[in-house]
C-alpha cells in the first residue's frame, strides 16, 4: 500500500473503549549523540511500562490486557528487526488486529508514545510531506538511471542506455556500465566522434525516452520528480516528458553513490 493511501486509512480509525490505538515514534539513530549506549532500548521500554503501570493502576483489566497484546506485537517487531534498524521506527497497532503498521525509516524521529482512541499521525505526515514518493531521474548523455524513492529510501533503481547501432534505449535490471565506445570510455577520436553524435542526435535520442519516464510517473504514483544531469541533457529530457519535473538539479550525479543522490535532492 501507498503511503498517502495508509495514511489515509489511518485517519479514518476511531476506536473507543478499551481496545485503543498505540502510536510510537522511535528514535533509533545511532549517529545521535544521545543514543551512543543503545538508549533507545530505555525509552522503547519504559514508553510502554509507562502506559502499562497507569492501567494496572486504574483497575480496568479489559484495558490492560488489551494493551499487554498490543505490547507483545511491539516487543515482537522490534526484537526481530533490532539488528536491522536504521534511524526511526515507526509503529501503530490496536488488540483487535484492525490496525497495525510498522515500518523502520532512514529519518531521525521525535520519541513519542500515544495510547489513544486515534492513531497519531503528526510525525508521519510530516515526513510524508518532506520525503514524498519520488522518482529521480539521473541523464548523462546516452544513459539514464531512474530512482524511484519514498521516506528517504530507495525502492527500486533502473537503468537505460541508448544503443547506437539499434536506434534504441535498452533497459538493464542491474548496474550497468557503459562500453567504452559509448561515449564514456575508449580512443579520443571515438569519444569525439560520439560527441558530435550526441550533440547531433540529443533531442531525439530523449524524445523517445520521454514517454517511459511519463508513464513510469503514472504507474507508480511519483508524487514528484527531479531530473539530475548536466544542463543540456536534464532540460532537454524534461522538456520531452509530457510530466513537468519539480526540480531540474544541474549536476553529473548519475555513477555517485545513491545516499549522495538522496542528499542532494532531499537535504
Amino acid at each position: 500500500m501507498e503511503l498517502i493511501e495508509q495514511i489515509k486509512q489511518l485517519e479514518n480509525v476511531k476506536k473507543d473503549g478499551t481496545n485503543k490505538v498505540l502510536s510510537m515514534y522511535l528514535n533509533t539513530d545511532p549517529s545521535d549523540p544521545e543514543q551512543q549506549a543503545g538508549e533507545w532500548k530505555i525509552h522503547f521500554k519504559n514508553g510502554l511500562r509507562n502506559f502499562e503501570s497507569y492501567l494496572e493502576q486504574s483497575d480496568d483489566k479489559e484495558e490492560l490486557k488489551n494493551f499487554q497484546l498490543v505490547k507483545q506485537k511491539a516487543e515482537k517487531y522490534i526484537h526481530s528487526n533490532e539488528q536491522h534498524l536504521q534511524r526511526g521506527v515507526i509503529l501503530f497497532a490496536s488488540a483487535d488486529e484492525s490496525v497495525w503498521y510498522a515500518t523502520r525509516v532512514q529519518m531521525r524521529l521525535k520519541t513519542e508514545f500515544y495510547w489513544e482512541e486515534t492513531p497519531q499521525l503528526e510525525q508521519l505526515k510530516k515526513l510524508h510531506d518532506e520525503f514524498p514518493k519520488s522518482g529521480i531521474i539521473l541523464v548523462q548523455q546516452d544513459q539514464i538511471k531512474v530512482m524511484e524513492t519514498a521516506l528517504n529510501e530507495i525502492l527500486d533503481t533502473s537503468y537505460y542506455q541508448f544503443d547506437l547501432d539499434t536506434d534504441h534505449w535498452r533497459q538493464f535490471t542491474g548496474p550497468h556500465k557503459a562500453d567504452a565506445s559509448m561515449g564514456s570510455g575508449g580512443k579520443s577520436s571515438q569519444q569525439d566522434e560520439f560527441k558530435e553524435r550526441y550533440q547531433a542526435n540529443r533531442q531525439r535520442w530523449y524524445k523517445k525516452i520521454a514517454p517511459k519516464m511519463d508513464k513510469l510517473a503514472k504507474d507508480h504514483d511519483w508524487e514528484k520528480i527531479y531530473v539530475i544531469g548536466e544542463s543540456d541533457g536534464s532540460h532537454e529530457l524534461e522538456e520531452q516528458m509530457n510530466k513537468p519535473a519539480n526540480q531540474i538539479i544541474h549536476k553529473n550525479m548519475l555513477d555517485h553513490e545513491e545516499t549522495e543522490v538522496l542528499q542532494t535532492v532531499f537535504g
